[in-house]
Parts: C-alpha cells; structure tokens; sequence
C-alpha cells in the first residue's frame, strides 16, 4: 500500500528494486511549494487588492470637489469663476476680431503679439489659481486629537473639559495667539484660518475669492497675485486699444457713432473695459501693498497688527523690515509642498483582515515567502534556519508613536514656544 502510494507521487523512483518508503512533509510539500501557482496567486491577489483600495480624496472631510483623480482641487461652491473665465474670453475674442485687423492695418503688428502673450498668461494664473491647494491642512486623526487633549488637560481629570480656545507663542519677541480649531481638532499654526466656506483650515490663509472660486492662501496666492496684475495690465491694453481704434475710425467728422457701427464689437469692449480696469487695478495696487509689507488680506482686515483690534506695541512679527525681500519670500519663496496629500491610499478593512489572517497562518506566510524570493530550491535552507515558520516572517509594521507624527511634532514645537 506504502509503495502504490509512493509510485503515484514520484513514478521514477520505482527504477530501483527495493524502493524506501520516503519522508511523509516532503511529498507533502513539494506540490505546493510551485512557483507558478504561487505568482498567479500573488497576481490575483495584487489585482483584488487594486479593487479594493480607495483614494483619500474620495473621501476628503473638507467642502472641496476633485477632478482627475485627485490632482485637481476645487472649491465645492465654485462662486462666479464661469463668468470670470467667460468675460476673459469674450473679451478678449471680441478685442482680436474688431480691433487687431484694423491697428495691424494702421500702426503696428506687435499689437495681436502683446494681447495673445497677456491673454494666455491671465488665463494659465487663473486656472492655476483656482485648480491648486491653496496650503490646506489635514485634520488631525482621533488618536491625534485624543493626545492633543491629553497634552492639554494635564491635570489627570478623567472627565471630558474643553480645551481652551487660544494658545499664546513668541514669534520675533511678538507674543502671536494661536486658536483652537474645534473642527479640525488641533492648534491652529500662526498666519492659519479656518474657510467657512471650504471647510477647511488654510495655512497663510488671505481670503476666499468668488471670482477664483477658490480659497487663496500659501500655496497660490502668487498665482493669484501674478493673476490680478497681468489681468489689470491686460484690461488696460484692451481699454487703450479699442479707445484708440474708435479714434481713428472717427477721424475726418465721421463721429463716434459711425465709429461703433463700422465695429460693434467695440462697444461691448468698450464697456466692460470701462467698468473692470478701475477695480482689478485697484485691487492690484492693494495686493502689491500687502506683498510689500508682507500681510494677509485677513490680517489687514482685522487689524493684527495696526493696532485696530486694540493691542498697543504691535508690530508685523512676518516683515523683514525691507520691500524686496518681503516681496521675494512672498512671491518668489520655494512652492512649499501639499500636507493633504489626497492621491494616497487609504488602509482598507480586507488589507487588514488579509493581514491578521497571514498572522493566525504561519505556514502559509512562509511558503508564499519561499515562492517568491526563490522558489523550492530554498526550501530546504529556509526550513533548516528556522525551526519555526513564524520566526521566519517579517516584522509587522506598526503605527509610529504618536509624538513622532507630522501634526503632534508641530505640536510640541509650539509648546516649546509658549509663553509662561
């Protein structure tokens, strides 16, 4: 009976007369231990686990839509960015229809070249501006928050207490108040505000702007700056052109009315270049202050630092007491990178089971092991150094400890900070 069994296994070990009944693990082994079954395994097991993972934008706390899998970011209210896009356009289409054939005809050329270089940088600023993170920070996790309050409520009280709702730090001698952010469960860093409307604590946060239809903080507001001062530049050109064009045309007593009806594409130019160029630059001109003494649009608003909100002694802990260089760390700084990150995989439910079923079966996390660094042909080593196929896995990764994350590490550097 022992050798029908043997002769079914392994048929050419029956080439000699008296056969020895084999070791029982081996022939037990040696068909499972295929390297073929195993990376088809492996494969379905890589495309299961494909199907299963979930993007973190997919499921972003914050009021904000994403397109392209997550590489573009936008605000869920999207404001009046459509008609600020179509007022570009049609502008601008009309100004290269009506106006560019008659001045390239009667003074230059250069003029198509100067509005298509103008129009193309507004448009590539806006959508930079409104399609990019503007410096949002990730909420903090319950474990986070529960350490925070831990961190907080030092007195060993085990009932819940609220934490308190300012924080105070030096920054440059400047005493600088942090606040507490009951949604996003943390302190907030200086210079941070929470959006109403994005839902969602902004690092550097200027304001929100309809018109962009995007919060403007950190991470794009020299976008939105580049974007407001060639949009002034481009309006006034526009203006200039078409006010020149009528000019022309009304020569030699024809009149202004004439004018528009031999170009009524001019008219229409005419008037919202009128009603827009006083405002963008306006606006241009307010921003270029803001970047000179290096402050938000919140900060001057409220009065940080003027001495509006009521403190005396106050001054911009953020200037370096010099226009060029608050210009250049403003505008021309290093694009600090995204803290959100939103393309990242999320760890699923199954991962997890998939895992603790890896650690209740030892031996089949070391076979898979054999199978995919180097076949049967390291059985033998493999089972000989360690006598227990558990010893043979590696080490689990664990979660590191709390006061090494990114969010508790700024944490405690601001507790490094606070002001006795």
């Amino acid at each position: 009976m022992t050798n029908c069994e043997y002769q079914q296994i392994d048929p050419q070990a029956l080439a000699t007369p008296a056969p020895t009944p084999p070791i029982q693990p081996q022939p037990q082994l040696q068909p499972q231990l295929q390297p073929q079954p195993a990376t088809e395994n492996g494969d379905a097991g890589k495309k299961s686990k494909a199907r299963t993972l979930q993007r973190k934008w997919e499921v972003f706390p914050g009021k904000n839509r994403f397109c392209c899998d997550g590489r573009i970011i936008v605000a869920r209210q999207s404001g009046v960015l459509p008609l600020t896009l179509g007022l570009i356009l049609v502008t601008s289409g009309l100004f290269f229809i009506f106006d560019c054939p008659f001045l390239v005809k009667h003074l230059t050329s250069c003029i198509p070249a100067i509005g298509g270089v103008l129009f193309v940088f507004v448009v590539i600023t806006l959508l930079q501006t409104s399609f990019t993170d503007p410096g949002i920070l990730p909420r903090a996790s319950p474990d986070e928050a529960a350490d925070i309050e831990k961190q907080i409520d030092n007195t060993g009280n085990a009932t819940y207490r609220p934490p308190p709702r300012t924080k105070e730090v030096l920054i440059n001698q400047q005493v600088v108040k942090l606040k507490y952010c009951f949604t996003c469960k943390m302190f907030r860093p200086p210079r941070t505000s929470h959006c109403s409307l994005c839902d969602n604590c902004v690092e550097r946060f200027d304001h929100h702007c309809p018109w962009v239809g995007n919060c403007v903080g950190k991470r794009n507001y020299r976008f939105f700056y580049t974007f407001i001062v060639s949009l002034s530049f481009l309006t006034a050109f526009i203006f200039g052109c078409v006010t020149t064009h009528l000019a022309l045309r009304a020569q030699g007593g024809r009149g202004l009315v004439f004018a528009l009806q031999e170009s009524p594409g001019s008219a229409v130019e005419l008037v919202v270049c009128f009603f827009s160029v006083w405002s963008i630059l306006g606006l241009s001109g307010f921003h270029t202050y803001l970047v000179a003494s290096n402050l938000t649009t919140n900060e001057d608003i409220k009065g940080s630092w003027s001495g509006k909100s009521g403190s005396e002694n106050t001054t911009n802990p953020y200037s370096h007491k010099n226009i060029f260089i608050n210009c250049c760390s403003v505008l021309c700084g290093p694009m600090p990178p995204s803290l959100i990150d939103r393309r990242g995989y999320l760890p699923t439910e199954e991962s997890a089971q998939t895992t603790g079923a890896e650690i209740e079966s030892p031996n089949v996390t070391a076979k898979n092991e054999i199978n995919v660094v180097g076949g049967p042909s390291l059985m033998t080593n493999t089972l000989q150094e360690c006598p227990l196929p558990s010893a043979c896995s590696p080490p689990l990764p664990t979660k590191p400890p709390l006061s090494e994350r990114p969010l508790l590490r700024a944490f405690f550097q601001l507790n490094l900070l606070t002001v006795a």
